[in-house]
């Protein structure tokens, strides 16, 4: 299960959850206003009284506690996703210098062509590996990673600033200050790193 499956789970769960509670406030509000037309019809009418009554007992003793177990269970699935989100966080796998590293996916900041390898920007630390990088951006598209020129792919999540150039390019900036040239054969890469623009409509047209 990947990242952004977990999520999905996560909220539609939540979502659950939410409607499960409106309804259970719109139940409640109901069964006090049948109580209040049972007791007001009581008064003329004993036999309706105790038909009503009973009406209004079923709908406190079947209706709501079944509400109550239904958001109860929303919230240990929830539970439950957080526990598997934290476990199955993506990772990447690379030897270098004889040994295997592991390191989460969200911890790269970019990717980019060293000859026959690839640079991992990790931090202030690189590691490079032997593979193309057309290779890596394919492997890394589904987990966020964009390519903003011929030899670099950045990570969506890591980017913090993009700069317009004369030229109709870009300058990219990630977390710890380095900074990317985004050429214009990929700058309509651009409209992925953000899920919503608000005012620049026109930044990556």
């Amino acid at each position: 299960m990947s990242a952004g499956e977990i999520q999905d789970q996560k909220a539609i769960a939540r979502e659950m959850f939410v409607q499960q509670t409106a309804y259970a406030a719109d139940v409640s509000a109901s069964s006090l206003r049948g109580a209040t037309i049972c007791s007001t019809k009581s008064r003329r009418d004993y036999t309706l009284e105790s038909i009503a009554d009973e009406f209004c007992e079923a709908a406190d003793t079947s209706l709501l506690p079944v509400i109550r177990v239904d958001a109860a269970y929303l919230m240990r699935v929830l539970r439950q996703l957080e526990v598997i989100a934290k476990r199955q966080v993506p990772r990447i796998a690379f030897k270098v210098k004889g040994r295997i590293l592991l390191l989460d996916l969200a911890d790269i900041l970019a990717v980019q062509a060293e000859g026959n390898y690839v640079s991992l920007r990790h931090g202030p630390n690189a590691y490079l590996v032997h593979e193309s990088l057309s290779s890596m951006a394919e492997k890394l598209k589904p987990y966020g990673f964009v390519r903003i020129h011929r030899s670099v792919v950045v990570n969506i999540s890591a980017v913090e600033e993009i700069q317009p150039l004369p030229t109709g390019e870009y300058r990219l900036r990630v977390k710890g200050g380095k900074e990317y040239l985004v050429t214009r054969t990929y700058k309509h890469s651009l409209r992925d790193l953000a899920q919503l623009w608000v005012g620049s409509e026109r930044l990556c047209g």
